[in-house]
Formats: C-alpha cells, sequence, structure tokens
C-alpha cells in the first residue's frame, strides 16, 4: 500500500535575497514551515531573522527568490490576490505596537472592522473571544498604559489572531519579560497550536523558549542559513556558530583575537 504524500508546506521561502541599499541581509535564504508545527528563527541581534519576517509578511520586496503561501507566490500576485493572502497571516511585532489611546478591545477590533467588514458590535464581540483566548478578557476596557508588560504581548498575539490567520508570525515575542511571564507565554503558544492547529513562526534567541516550543528551528549567521531541522538536528551542528549560541560559550576566534576584533569582523 503506498504511503501518503506529505501535505506542502504553508511558508516556502526559496532563495531569498534581501538588500537595504548595496547591503545584503540575507543571501540565498529558504526554509519551510508546516501547519500545526512551530518554526523558530535563531540567531544574534543583526544576523537578519526580523527582516525574514518583514519579508514573509510583505512588508519588504525580496532582491530575488519567492516566498509562497500556501503555494500562491506572495509578490508575484496582483494587488487583490496579495490582500486575500495577506489576510491568513497574523504578526505580533516585538514592541506589540498597540494603539495607546484605545483599549484592548478596540485595538483588536480595528482589524476586523477594517478588513472583515464587521459592524462594530461584532467586531467588538469576536475582539472579545480573542482577548479571551490569551486571558485577557477582563482586560478588555484597559488602554495598553495600564496593563503589564506581559499583558501587552498577550494582547498583541490577540490581535495577531483578529483575522484567524492560518499563519502567525511573532517577532520576539518573550524579550524583556521575567521566565516567569516567559513561560507563560511559551505556555500559550503551544495552546494557540493544540487548539487552532495554525503554522507558527517565532523569531527569538531565547535558550529556554526555544527548547519548550520548538518542532522545526532554522539558524543564520550573516544573512545565511548555517542550521536547519528539527531543533535535536540544529543542536547536534558542529558549526562553531551553533555551538556558541547553545553552548554560550566564546567562539574560538574571541579566544585568539579578543572580543572587540571579532565583533569589528563581524560586522564587517
Amino acid at each position: 500500500m503506498a504511503s501518503e504524500p506529505e501535505p506542502s508546506p504553508y511558508l516556502q521561502v526559496e532563495h531569498l535575497v534581501a538588500r537595504y541599499g548595496s547591503r545584503t541581509i540575507l543571501d540565498d535564504v529558504s526554509m519551510t514551515a508546516h501547519r500545526g508545527e512551530i518554526t523558530v528563527i535563531l540567531g544574534v541581534s543583526g544576523c537578519g531573522k526580523s527582516t525574514l519576517l518583514r519579508h514573509v509578511v510583505g512588508l519588504l520586496t525580496p532582491a530575488s527568490g519567492r516566498i509562497l503561501i500556501n503555494g500562491q507566490d506572495l509578490h508575484r500576485a496582483s494587488e487583490d490576490e496579495q490582500e486575500v493572502i495577506l489576510r491568513n497571516i497574523g504578526m505580533s511585532f516585538q514592541a506589540g505596537a498597540l494603539f495607546n489611546s484605545m483599549t484592548l478591545e478596540d485595538n483588536i477590533a480595528l482589524p476586523i472592522i477594517e478588513h472583515a467588514r464587521a459592524d462594530q458590535a461584532t467586531a467588538q464581540m469576536l475582539a472579545r473571544m480573542k482577548l479571551s483566548l490569551v486571558d485577557l478578557e477582563r482586560a478588555a476596557h484597559l488602554l495598553p498604559s495600564e496593563i503589564s508588560g506581559g499583558m501587552k504581548k498577550r494582547a498583541a498575539v490577540a490581535r495577531a489572531l483578529a483575522l484567524d490567520p492560518a499563519l502567525l508570525l511573532f517577532d520576539e515575542l518573550s524579550a524583556g519579560l521575567d521566565p516567569v511571564t516567559a513561560r507563560e507565554l511559551d505556555e500559550l503558544v503551544l495552546r494557540l497550536k493544540a487548539q487552532l492547529g495554525v503554522t507558527i513562526i517565532i523569531v527569538t534567541h531565547e535558550l529556554s523558549s526555544i527548547q519548550m516550543i520548538a518542532d522545526q528551528a532554522i539558524m543564520l549567521h550573516g544573512g545565511k542559513v548555517i542550521a536547519a531541522g528539527t531543533l535535536a538536528q540544529v543542536r547536534s551542528s558542529d558549526n562553531p556558530h551553533v555551538r556558541a549560541f547553545f553552548d554560550r560559550q566564546p567562539r574560538p576566534q574571541t579566544m585568539e583575537h579578543g572580543l572587540l576584533e571579532t565583533l569589528l569582523v563581524d560586522r564587517g
């Protein structure tokens, strides 16, 4: 009896090149992400992690390469086709990007009104449902300035869920939070994966989060992919940059040349 073919990835990044002016940020980057899995993008600051997310969500256009969302080429689609594709993507930015003058409920209702053409009452009801998914239903009437940092992160997740996306992108979701609050966010992400069956991609450098949530991992260095696969496969890589990341040990060139010289070489 023939085995069933594996489902195609929900997200495919193929040979992506990204540039800011004459500077190449991503160089021939490829990756895939499947439904119901959490893919973690790893790497030191400045390696291109957030730039990769911004290309996936359509905020930046590739210099070359393709980004396929559910088989559709995002950057070769018409404007109307792009709008349909992007409605199936929800993103939570590192700083949350909530509107400070609006309550949490209104922050989440806004994209529902604008993109789903819902009336105010329906949008607010749906917004409260999204807030309940992240355990913030009792804070619906509060402003972002009236809640903690962890609650702001949860509210940003609720807004990313506003249009029931099939693909969720999180940029440094637990950055700057205490370990207990960060763990609660990791548990939230795992719960969303189990309940909604969505594709989740997370940029992070928090080892505890990576070990808890990652199904697949991709590590970038200098704009290139240096390791990819299951977390176990990536962790077993003998690449010195991978080893330095997971073991938190100085790289060989740091010991030979000193920290300052190594940093200057990396930036060059």
